[in-house]
Protein backbone atom coordinates (compact mmCIF):
# COMPACT_ATOMS: atom_id res chain seq x y z
CA UNK A 1 0.00 0.00 0.00
CA UNK A 2 1.60 2.87 -1.38
CA UNK A 3 0.93 6.75 -1.34
CA UNK A 4 3.19 9.67 -3.36
CA UNK A 5 2.39 12.87 -1.92
CA UNK A 6 3.49 15.78 -3.93
CA UNK A 7 2.74 19.08 -2.02
CA UNK A 8 3.67 21.60 0.25
CA UNK A 9 6.19 21.89 3.31
CA UNK A 10 5.65 24.75 5.66
CA UNK A 11 6.84 25.85 9.18
CA UNK A 12 3.81 26.58 10.95
CA UNK A 13 3.92 29.35 13.49
CA UNK A 14 1.12 28.86 15.86
CA UNK A 15 -0.15 31.48 18.17
CA UNK A 16 -2.89 31.07 20.24
CA UNK A 17 -5.52 34.09 21.25
CA UNK A 18 -8.43 34.39 23.33
CA UNK A 19 -10.35 35.83 20.52
CA UNK A 20 -9.47 36.13 16.49
CA UNK A 21 -8.48 40.13 15.55
CA UNK A 22 -10.36 42.53 13.11
CA UNK A 23 -8.88 44.05 11.26
CA UNK A 24 -6.65 47.07 12.15
CA UNK A 25 -6.67 45.45 15.77
CA UNK A 26 -3.68 44.16 17.82
CA UNK A 27 -4.58 41.32 20.66
CA UNK A 28 -2.04 39.39 23.31
CA UNK A 29 -1.05 35.62 22.10
CA UNK A 30 -0.90 33.45 25.13
CA UNK A 31 1.40 31.15 23.66
CA UNK A 32 3.44 30.42 20.48
CA UNK A 33 4.77 26.84 19.13
CA UNK A 34 6.73 26.12 16.03
CA UNK A 35 5.40 22.80 14.13
CA UNK A 36 5.76 20.87 10.83
CA UNK A 37 3.06 21.78 8.61
CA UNK A 38 1.70 22.72 4.66
CA UNK A 39 -1.02 20.60 3.15
CA UNK A 40 1.45 18.16 1.35
CA UNK A 41 3.86 17.39 4.57
CA UNK A 42 0.61 16.81 6.52
CA UNK A 43 -1.19 14.73 4.46
CA UNK A 44 1.83 12.71 4.14
CA UNK A 45 2.46 12.16 7.94
CA UNK A 46 -1.32 11.41 8.08
CA UNK A 47 -0.84 8.79 5.56
CA UNK A 48 2.23 7.17 7.14
CA UNK A 49 0.93 7.30 10.39
CA UNK A 50 -2.14 5.49 9.06
CA UNK A 51 0.54 2.79 7.87
CA UNK A 52 0.86 3.48 3.80
CA UNK A 53 4.18 3.69 2.69
CA UNK A 54 4.24 7.62 2.14
CA UNK A 55 6.46 9.24 -0.24
CA UNK A 56 6.58 12.87 -0.27
CA UNK A 57 7.74 15.54 -3.15
CA UNK A 58 8.17 18.96 -2.56
CA UNK A 59 10.73 21.50 -1.56
CA UNK A 60 12.12 23.66 1.52
CA UNK A 61 14.93 25.93 1.76
CA UNK A 62 18.38 25.61 1.94
CA UNK A 63 17.76 27.39 5.46
CA UNK A 64 17.78 25.66 8.91
CA UNK A 65 13.74 25.36 9.16
CA UNK A 66 14.10 23.42 5.94
CA UNK A 67 16.67 20.33 7.39
CA UNK A 68 14.96 20.37 10.16
CA UNK A 69 11.44 19.91 8.87
CA UNK A 70 12.63 17.05 6.09
CA UNK A 71 13.74 15.52 9.36
CA UNK A 72 10.77 15.42 11.34
CA UNK A 73 9.04 14.23 8.19
CA UNK A 74 11.56 11.10 7.77
CA UNK A 75 10.99 10.81 12.23
CA UNK A 76 6.81 10.39 11.25
CA UNK A 77 8.29 7.54 9.01
CA UNK A 78 7.54 9.55 5.37
CA UNK A 79 10.24 9.04 2.65
CA UNK A 80 11.76 12.09 1.92
CA UNK A 81 14.30 11.46 -0.86
CA UNK A 82 12.04 13.46 -3.17
CA UNK A 83 11.76 16.70 -1.53
CA UNK A 84 14.61 18.90 -2.55
CA UNK A 85 16.58 21.59 -0.82
CA UNK A 86 16.99 24.84 -2.59
CA UNK A 87 19.81 27.32 -1.07
CA UNK A 88 18.74 30.80 -1.43
CA UNK A 89 15.41 30.47 -1.24
CA UNK A 90 13.33 30.35 1.83
CA UNK A 91 11.46 27.37 3.65
CA UNK A 92 7.50 28.18 2.83
CA UNK A 93 6.15 29.48 5.95
CA UNK A 94 2.29 29.41 7.62
CA UNK A 95 0.82 32.12 10.18
CA UNK A 96 -1.59 30.79 12.14
CA UNK A 97 -3.95 32.05 14.73
CA UNK A 98 -6.12 29.86 17.21
CA UNK A 99 -8.85 31.02 19.23
CA UNK A 100 -10.17 29.82 22.59
CA UNK A 101 -13.33 28.23 20.57
CA UNK A 102 -10.82 26.21 17.64
CA UNK A 103 -11.70 28.88 14.89
CA UNK A 104 -8.21 29.95 13.29
CA UNK A 105 -6.78 32.06 10.79
CA UNK A 106 -3.60 30.94 8.07
CA UNK A 107 -1.50 33.04 6.15
CA UNK A 108 0.58 31.09 4.23
CA UNK A 109 3.87 32.22 2.13
CA UNK A 110 4.96 29.77 -0.01
CA UNK A 111 8.57 30.15 -0.41
CA UNK A 112 10.46 26.49 -1.82
CA UNK A 113 6.95 25.31 -2.52
CA UNK A 114 6.41 27.50 -5.50
CA UNK A 115 9.62 26.13 -7.15
CA UNK A 116 8.60 22.02 -7.44
CA UNK A 117 8.51 22.20 -11.32
CA UNK A 118 7.00 19.23 -13.83
CA UNK A 119 10.90 18.69 -15.00
CA UNK A 120 11.31 16.84 -10.89
CA UNK A 121 7.94 15.20 -11.21
CA UNK A 122 8.60 13.93 -14.60
CA UNK A 123 12.40 12.46 -13.94
CA UNK A 124 10.76 11.00 -10.70
CA UNK A 125 10.17 6.95 -11.37
CA UNK A 126 6.21 5.89 -10.14
CA UNK A 127 6.09 2.55 -10.72
CA UNK A 128 4.30 0.73 -7.73
CA UNK A 129 2.18 3.97 -6.70
CA UNK A 130 -0.93 2.78 -5.91
CA UNK A 131 -2.12 6.58 -4.90
CA UNK A 132 -1.05 9.97 -5.85
CA UNK A 133 -2.40 12.75 -3.69
CA UNK A 134 -2.09 16.37 -4.31
CA UNK A 135 -3.02 19.94 -3.21
CA UNK A 136 -2.82 23.14 -4.40
CA UNK A 137 0.10 24.51 -2.38
CA UNK A 138 2.31 23.87 -5.29
CA UNK A 139 2.31 24.58 -8.85
CA UNK A 140 -0.58 23.20 -10.94
CA UNK A 141 1.74 22.37 -13.46
CA UNK A 142 3.61 20.45 -11.76
CA UNK A 143 0.35 18.25 -10.65
CA UNK A 144 -0.65 18.34 -13.85
CA UNK A 145 2.56 16.48 -14.70
CA UNK A 146 1.90 13.69 -12.37
CA UNK A 147 -1.40 13.18 -12.66
CA UNK A 148 -1.15 12.05 -16.77
CA UNK A 149 2.39 10.26 -16.26
CA UNK A 150 0.43 8.69 -13.11
CA UNK A 151 -2.65 7.82 -15.20
CA UNK A 152 -0.37 5.42 -17.52
CA UNK A 153 0.67 3.78 -14.77
CA UNK A 154 -2.38 2.83 -13.18
CA UNK A 155 -2.32 5.06 -10.22
CA UNK A 156 -5.80 6.64 -7.98
CA UNK A 157 -5.05 10.13 -8.12
CA UNK A 158 -6.62 12.17 -5.58
CA UNK A 159 -6.98 15.76 -5.75
CA UNK A 160 -7.92 18.15 -2.47
CA UNK A 161 -8.28 21.40 -4.28
CA UNK A 162 -7.39 23.62 -1.56
CA UNK A 163 -6.97 26.36 -1.25
CA UNK A 164 -9.55 27.15 -3.92
CA UNK A 165 -7.76 28.76 -7.19
CA UNK A 166 -8.82 29.52 -10.68
CA UNK A 167 -6.27 27.33 -11.79
CA UNK A 168 -7.32 24.12 -9.84
CA UNK A 169 -10.39 23.45 -11.80
CA UNK A 170 -8.35 23.02 -15.00
CA UNK A 171 -6.86 19.96 -12.92
CA UNK A 172 -10.38 18.35 -12.63
CA UNK A 173 -10.36 16.31 -15.59
CA UNK A 174 -7.56 14.08 -14.24
CA UNK A 175 -8.74 13.52 -11.22
CA UNK A 176 -10.18 10.44 -9.81
CA UNK A 177 -11.12 11.85 -6.24
CA UNK A 178 -11.77 15.19 -5.88
CA UNK A 179 -11.95 16.43 -1.96
CA UNK A 180 -13.30 19.96 -1.29
CA UNK A 181 -15.09 21.17 1.74
CA UNK A 182 -18.07 23.23 1.49
CA UNK A 183 -16.77 26.02 0.97
CA UNK A 184 -14.52 25.59 -1.79
CA UNK A 185 -17.30 23.53 -3.39
CA UNK A 186 -19.32 26.73 -3.22
CA UNK A 187 -16.76 28.77 -5.06
CA UNK A 188 -15.72 26.31 -7.73
CA UNK A 189 -19.44 25.33 -8.42
CA UNK A 190 -20.26 29.22 -8.43
CA UNK A 191 -22.66 29.33 -5.66
CA UNK A 192 -24.17 31.92 -3.23
CA UNK A 193 -23.90 30.28 -0.26
CA UNK A 194 -22.33 27.01 0.73
CA UNK A 195 -24.77 23.57 1.09
CA UNK A 196 -25.65 21.96 3.54
CA UNK A 197 -27.53 19.38 2.88
CA UNK A 198 -26.84 16.17 1.13
CA UNK A 199 -28.50 16.57 -1.90
CA UNK A 200 -28.02 20.47 -2.41
CA UNK A 201 -23.81 19.02 -1.83
CA UNK A 202 -25.09 16.25 -4.41
CA UNK A 203 -26.27 18.71 -6.75
CA UNK A 204 -23.16 21.27 -6.73
CA UNK A 205 -20.53 18.52 -7.07
CA UNK A 206 -22.33 16.97 -9.81
CA UNK A 207 -21.92 19.94 -11.81
CA UNK A 208 -18.05 19.76 -11.04
CA UNK A 209 -17.43 16.18 -12.63
CA UNK A 210 -16.05 15.55 -16.36
CA UNK A 211 -16.38 12.02 -16.27
CA UNK A 212 -18.95 9.24 -15.06
CA UNK A 213 -16.47 7.67 -13.21
CA UNK A 214 -15.49 10.41 -10.71
CA UNK A 215 -16.05 10.66 -7.27
CA UNK A 216 -15.96 13.98 -5.09
CA UNK A 217 -15.64 13.97 -1.25
CA UNK A 218 -17.28 16.79 0.50
CA UNK A 219 -16.13 17.51 4.28
CA UNK A 220 -18.65 19.40 5.98
CA UNK A 221 -16.96 20.11 9.38
CA UNK A 222 -19.16 18.59 12.48
CA UNK A 223 -21.78 17.16 10.00
CA UNK A 224 -19.70 14.75 8.60
CA UNK A 225 -18.74 13.66 4.97
CA UNK A 226 -20.16 13.51 1.91
CA UNK A 227 -19.30 11.16 -0.66
CA UNK A 228 -20.90 12.07 -4.62
CA UNK A 229 -21.02 9.86 -7.45
CA UNK A 230 -22.91 10.06 -10.81
CA UNK A 231 -25.28 7.44 -9.37
CA UNK A 232 -25.17 7.84 -5.91
CA UNK A 233 -24.20 9.76 -2.98
CA UNK A 234 -23.90 9.26 0.78
CA UNK A 235 -22.82 11.06 3.90
CA UNK A 236 -20.80 9.76 6.80
CA UNK A 237 -21.90 11.32 9.86
CA UNK A 238 -19.38 13.70 11.88
CA UNK A 239 -18.19 12.26 15.34
CA UNK A 240 -19.06 14.29 18.22
CA UNK A 241 -15.83 15.39 19.82
CA UNK A 242 -14.49 18.52 21.86
CA UNK A 243 -12.14 20.47 19.10
CA UNK A 244 -8.79 21.79 20.66
CA UNK A 245 -7.49 22.49 17.63
CA UNK A 246 -8.98 22.25 14.01
CA UNK A 247 -6.03 23.67 11.69
CA UNK A 248 -4.87 20.17 9.80
CA UNK A 249 -8.55 18.19 10.25
CA UNK A 250 -8.70 18.55 6.62
CA UNK A 251 -5.26 17.09 5.98
CA UNK A 252 -5.60 14.18 7.80
CA UNK A 253 -9.09 13.24 6.96
CA UNK A 254 -7.31 13.53 3.04
CA UNK A 255 -3.84 11.38 3.99
CA UNK A 256 -6.02 9.17 6.24
CA UNK A 257 -8.36 8.10 2.87
CA UNK A 258 -5.59 8.00 0.50
CA UNK A 259 -3.69 5.62 2.97
CA UNK A 260 -7.27 3.46 3.06
CA UNK A 261 -7.51 3.69 -0.41
CA UNK A 262 -4.07 2.55 -1.25
CA UNK A 263 -4.78 -0.95 0.99
CA UNK A 264 -7.88 -1.51 -1.65
CA UNK A 265 -10.61 -0.36 1.39
CA UNK A 266 -14.05 0.25 -0.03
CA UNK A 267 -14.95 3.64 -0.47
CA UNK A 268 -17.65 4.05 2.42
CA UNK A 269 -14.98 2.34 4.49
CA UNK A 270 -12.16 4.51 4.21
CA UNK A 271 -14.42 7.20 4.39
CA UNK A 272 -15.69 6.07 7.40
CA UNK A 273 -11.85 5.38 8.86
CA UNK A 274 -10.31 8.75 7.62
CA UNK A 275 -13.69 10.88 9.20
CA UNK A 276 -12.80 9.31 12.39
CA UNK A 277 -8.85 10.09 11.80
CA UNK A 278 -10.10 13.82 11.33
CA UNK A 279 -12.45 13.75 14.79
CA UNK A 280 -9.40 12.56 16.93
CA UNK A 281 -6.81 14.81 14.89
CA UNK A 282 -9.17 17.82 16.44
CA UNK A 283 -8.32 16.73 20.16
CA UNK A 284 -4.89 17.74 20.15
CA UNK A 285 -2.75 21.02 18.93
CA UNK A 286 -0.77 21.77 15.87
CA UNK A 287 -1.46 19.77 12.63
CA UNK A 288 1.15 16.89 12.23
CA UNK A 289 1.76 16.27 15.39
CA UNK A 290 -2.38 15.67 15.59
CA UNK A 291 -2.31 13.12 13.21
CA UNK A 292 -3.64 9.66 15.06
CA UNK A 293 -2.24 5.97 14.19
CA UNK A 294 -4.26 3.85 12.66
CA UNK A 295 -4.54 1.43 15.76
CA UNK A 296 -6.08 4.80 17.36
CA UNK A 297 -8.95 5.58 14.78
CA UNK A 298 -9.85 1.64 15.03
CA UNK A 299 -9.82 1.74 18.99
CA UNK A 300 -11.78 5.09 18.76
CA UNK A 301 -14.11 4.15 16.16
CA UNK A 302 -14.86 0.79 17.68
CA UNK A 303 -15.88 2.58 20.96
Amino acid sequence: MTVFVLGSINLDAVARVDDLPRPGETVAGTSLELFLGGKGANQAVAAARMGAATRLMGAVGGDDSGKSLKASLAGYGVQVADVMELSGVPTGQAHVWVANNAENMIVVTAGANALVTPQQVSSTPLEGQRVLLCQLETPAIAIETLFRTGAAKGALRVLNAAPALPQGAALFPLTDILILNQTELATYAKLDREPVRLEDVSVAARKLMSRPDQTIIVTLGSAGVAAVRRDEAFLVEGKKVKAVDTVGAGDCFCGSLAAALASSMDLRDAVELANGAAALSVQKAGAAPSMPSRREVEAFLEG
